[in-house]
């Protein structure tokens, strides 16, 4: 039988940013029941009082399930080297025959200039490539037979190495990825490692973004 609590918990578990707010005590019990009101009686088929859903908002906000665990905060306190490289561009390929192939001819290029920025991902139909923007001819050159699909410029790349326990706590990155999309950083690229992980922003929000990563450790 559905109860106040279990379907106020539904609730909450379909919005993680309200859950997360709830967590952080940042939201007003009592304004928060009003407006989810109606939905939580259309739900049980009846009317119920404000104050019995105040209760079960203040159950959830007290139970360890509803917020940053200790395991997770141990893990984000514990966060290494955060490494910036800026003046860097990202290209989208179509998957080919031939891409591979091109690719190996851009490791020899890559390999000749150690200080270069370079990283790549391959999904099932894209291919991705980061490199700083002094190798974009060299790309336009060898991939000039291959279709790309998006070319972003000015970007900026920030590599966070997480400590190894990580691969074993649930929510790490959820929990990164959500205070960068509360600050309004729009990521173009996530490229992960078993212990890193770098993401790409526009030039003008890498200091933001990495202000709010770095705040991390200080929980």
């Amino acid at each position: 039988m559905k109860t106040i609590s279990s379907v106020v918990e539904d609730y909450i578990k379909k919005k993680p940013f309200l859950q997360s707010a709830l967590a952080q005590g940042i939201i007003n019990l009592t304004s928060l029941s009003r407006i989810i009101k109606p939905e939580i009686e259309g739900e049980l088929g009846k009317d119920i009082r404000n104050g019995a859903i105040v209760m079960a908002l203040k159950r959830l906000s007290d139970d360890l399930e509803f917020r940053a665990t200790h395991r997770i905060v141990k893990v984000l306190k514990n966060i290494g080297e955060i490494t910036v490289r800026s003046s860097l561009t990202d290209f989208t390929f179509l998957v080919s025959d031939s891409i591979l192939e091109n690719q190996t001819e851009l490791l020899n290029e890559v390999n000749k200039n150690k200080d270069v920025f370079y990283t790549s991902s391959r999904g099932v139909n894209e291919l991705n490539i980061v490199v700083s923007n002094s190798l974009d001819l060299t790309i336009e050159k060898l991939f000039k037979g291959e279709r790309c699909t998006q070319k972003a410029e000015n970007l900026s790349s920030i590599t966070v190495k997480l400590p190894a326990e990580n691969v074993s706590v649930p929510g790490i990155y959820y929990f990164i990825f959500q205070r960068l999309a509360w600050e309004g950083i729009v990521l173009y690229e996530v490229i992960s490692t078993t212990n890193e992980f770098t993401i790409l922003v526009n030039e003008d929000q890498v200091d933001i973004a990495f202000k709010t990563i770095k705040d991390l450790k200080s929980l």
